[in-house]
């Protein structure tokens, strides 16, 4: 998240450990609504207005749940563990890892009576050598298994284990039905409270602005959410699942009225995944697309300062198929307006693999629809991807060249270039800093397009390894002894 805005599960204070206190209520129960919110118009008497939340929270309720993870942590004992210097004076007498036990606290949704839930990617995160340890309403605790966990989306689907016992749950919304204005309980467990219900209203639709990856899309709402609320539950009136609360924007660490969830539509493509067994894939347009400027609007004579700005389309790929072109500004897909590249982006990866979607696009001030075919990128071929090895500072590395699949995978907006996948533990790259996402662009000044032009130029021995890498916003200049 950018500066301002923090996770729901981060707690300054420390965590602390509270089971649910609300009761189990039977799946019979009945929502009270009135018709007005049925018929989404304002209410006719104020009579009508002054309606209570407690047969919606009763429904919900059992259904969210506590997640604890308690997982073990590698720590260093020194702080000088990392530095270069002592590392070459000392050793590993500063580099001597030590073990401890981490525990945290986040929120759930139980989605399935089988016992798939839901909760945020950074709630689980290093629980692959975890215990994952459930509790719900009723004070039953049972232990968990993460399916699948994305750290760009921030979603996690777990599966508890209830040997064959049958869950409460919270059914989907379809969240393109949410509407500015509508109302909306938040549930989870603030700050290790115990289990809370706050209301309030959906504030915005699609917020990009906010989000650390271009995988994300939030509805944001003014009910309070606080540290501790990370995975559970934003439900609308009848009482079913429109998004999974994930973060807040906050200068203090506690709610201001501005929270953000991942709408239930994303979340349910990953419970869907999760249950079939197969991983989720982004799709992949075939084109670069960026934020309309209004530089770009007042140059394209656009009305609006809002879109998807086509930079490039790449040969053989779904857009070059559909017949965009570079210059064309995707304004929406199956008609919901689209307001930059990530907001059309969710649009796609919500439709689905296999599928078709209409763009509507604008050309030289014309209106077009385009269909275009939803596709996965293509996959790097054997000469892509190598394994180095050898008297040079890149030993033990894995790289590859920026083929569409691996950039998208890594989150890299360029073209050419060859990056680093992997790096092997104690090799010569590991030991010099080399990491995973490093592009390396010179190699003793000669430019690097390529994985055989990698390889030709580490081929021949230096005395002095002289290298430009990328590695995020900066450009690093290195010189290694050979």
């Amino acid at each position: 998240m950018s500066k301002g805005f923090i996770t729901t599960r981060s707690l300054g204070l420390g965590l602390f450990l509270a089971s649910m206190a609300a009761p189990l209520i039977g799946s019979g129960v009945t929502v009270l609504l009135p018709p007005a919110a049925a018929q989404r118009e304002p209410p006719p008497s104020r009579a009508v207005a002054q309606y209570s939340f407690a047969p919606i929270v009763k429904r919900v309720v059992p259904g969210v749940v506590n997640v604890y993870v308690r997982s073990r942590v590698q720590t260093q004992n020194s702080p000088f563990a990392n530095d270069p210097v002592f590392g070459r004076l000392f050793g590993e007498m500063f580099g001597m890892p030590q073990e401890r036990i981490q525990n945290s606290l986040g929120s759930g949704v139980i989605v399935n009576a089988d016992g798939i839930m839901v909760t945020n990617a950074h709630v689980v995160k290093g629980s692959e050598a975890a215990e994952v340890r459930i509790v719900l309403a009723d004070r039953r605790e049972f232990d968990a298994k993460v399916m699948i966990s994305d750290e760009k989306s921030d979603i996690a689907v777990l599966r508890i284990s209830g040997d064959g016992a049958k869950f409460p749950f919270v059914e989907f919304e379809d969240s393109d039905r949410a509407e500015v204005g509508d109302m909306v309980l938040a549930v989870g467990n603030p700050f290790g409270v115990g289990q809370t219900v706050t209301s309030g209203i959906i504030s915005a639709l699609a917020r990009t602005e906010v989000a650390s990856s271009d995988a994300q899309v939030f509805l944001q709402t003014d009910a309070a959410i606080n540290p501790g609320n990370s995975g559970g539950a934003l439900v609308d009136m009848s009482g079913k699942l429109v998004g999974i609360n994930t973060a807040i924007f906050s200068r203090s660490g506690g709610s201001v009225g501005i929270g953000f969830a991942i709408p239930s539509n994303l979340v349910k493509l990953y419970v869907d995944s999760a249950m079939s067994g197969r991983k989720v894939e982004r799709p992949w347009l075939g084109a670069r697309l960026e934020p309309v400027t209004r530089e770009i609007a007042e140059q394209f004579k656009l009305t609006r300062v809002a879109g998807a700005f086509i930079t490039r389309v790449y040969t053989a790929g779904p857009a070059a198929d559909a017949g965009l072109k570079a210059g064309d500004v995707i304004i929406g897909v199956d008609g919901f307006e689209v307001a930059d590249p990530r907001s059309a982006l969710y649009r796609l990866t919500t439709r689905g693999i296999g599928n078709r979607a209409e763009l509507r696009v604008l050309r030289g001030g014309k209106q077009l629809t385009l269909p275009v075919a939803i596709t996965v990128p293509p996959p790097p071929g054997k000469d892509d991807v190598r394994n180095l090895s050898g008297r040079h500072p890149l030993d033990g590395a894995r790289v590859s060249n920026l083929v569409p699949s691996v950039a998208d995978q890594m989150g890299i907006d360029a073209e050419t270039g060859v990056v680093i996948v992997s790096v092997r533990t104690g090799s010569t790259a590991a030991r010099l800093g080399f990491r995973q996402g490093d592009i390396v662009q010179q190699v003793v000044r000669q430019p690097i397009e390529n994985v055989n032009d990698l390889d030709r130029v580490l081929a021949e021995p230096q005395r002095v390894w002289m290298m430009a890498i990328r590695r995020g916003d900066q450009t690093l200049q290195l010189q290694v002894g050979g």
